[in-house]
């Protein structure tokens, strides 16, 4: 399959690898997005102020992208609040498996963060295939 056929499948894709990979394109873009808000507000106020609201402003741009990019679904509060609590789960979990990696496996603190994002990215892509998994 050559490379315009691959990103034709990525793009219109519903299930399996093609929604993965985008999850993925996905939290790159939420994550750039955040970065880029946050130095844009830096020189106007406080840093964590700027970085509270960059999360925020990524925050609720991925709700929107991962409902209709990723999971090709429609938003309702349901999802939003699932879209909610599955970060909140994803947060305390990577907490914890943070901590285990860090005082228990004594792994080396720069590389630790890795491990967990990408544990932790499989976690989140789990709950939220459920959170949008389309009802026939």
């Amino acid at each position: 399959m050559d490379i315009k056929n691959k990103a034709r499948a990525i793009k219109n894709g519903d299930q399996g690898k093609a929604q993965f990979v985008r999850f993925v394109l996905n939290g790159i873009f939420a994550a750039a997005l955040q970065y880029v808000v946050y130095l844009a507000l830096m020189p106007y106020m406080m840093v964590d102020v700027a970085y509270g609201v960059s999360y925020f402003v990524s925050f609720l741009v991925n709700f929107f992208t991962t409902t209709y990019f990723t999971f090709r679904s429609h938003a309702t509060w349901k999802k939003f609040v699932g879209f909610c609590g599955s970060h909140g789960v994803n947060y305390v979990f990577s907490q914890v498996l943070f901590s285990l990696f860090i005082n228990v496996v004594h792994m080396n603190a720069y590389i630790a963060p890795f491990v967990v994002m990408g544990v932790a990215m499989l976690l989140q892509f789990t709950i939220l295939r459920f959170v949008f998994k389309k009802r026939d």
